[in-house]
């Protein structure tokens, strides 16, 4: 029965012009985490992923964002890595020449399992830092977490509007 899943993430950017702070509706994603996610471990099953993204709940959070009067960024790829530890130099220079706009650990796994799942779903990215080799200091996981609480309280605003918007008052 659940009618949408609006997810968030923390992301690192792969672009100069994405800089900490911004919001963005992710729009694609590349898989890059060697994750063999599925529901399906005894059928096999294609799950098609040209939408990884829901569109109809991207123009949820699009609108909602304006509603609120909150800038995001309207697109967006979202490269997914395995993590835990963040990305080597190498790494993020060979995802930006990919077309990706910002790093995480996360996301991807759970587009595929809701796509799998049947499940619409989106997600909305705060960029927390620029990705390892665009900054000059190494890469500290409380600089995350710093960066990460102010965006929060933007994202929920967000969300909680694009649900009013996707399900109204039930």
């Amino acid at each position: 029965g659940v009618r949408a899943v609006f997810s968030t993430g923390a992301v690192g950017s792969l672009r100069a012009d994405l800089p900490p702070g911004l919001l963005v509706v992710c729009s694609d994603l590349l898989d890059l985490s060697g994750r063999n996610l599925t529901m399906f471990e005894h059928d096999v099953v294609h799950t098609d992923m040209s939408a990884p993204f829901d569109p109809s709940l991207r123009r949820a959070l699009l609108s909602a964002a304006r509603q609120e009067h909150i800038e995001v960024v309207d697109s967006g790829v979202y490269v997914c890595s395995n993590g835990p530890r963040y990305e080597t130099p190498a790494e993020i220079a060979l995802f930006r020449r990919a077309g990706g706009d910002v790093v995480g650990m996360t996301v991807g796994s759970e587009a595929v399992a809701m796509r799998e799942a049947g499940v619409p779903y989106a997600c909305i990215a705060g960029v927390t830092n620029l990705a390892t080799g665009l900054s000059d200091s190494p890469l500290e996981h409380e600089e995350v977490s710093q960066a990460m609480a102010p965006l929060s309280e933007r994202m929920l605003r967000i969300i909680l509007a694009a649900i009013h918007e996707v399900c109204g008052d039930a």
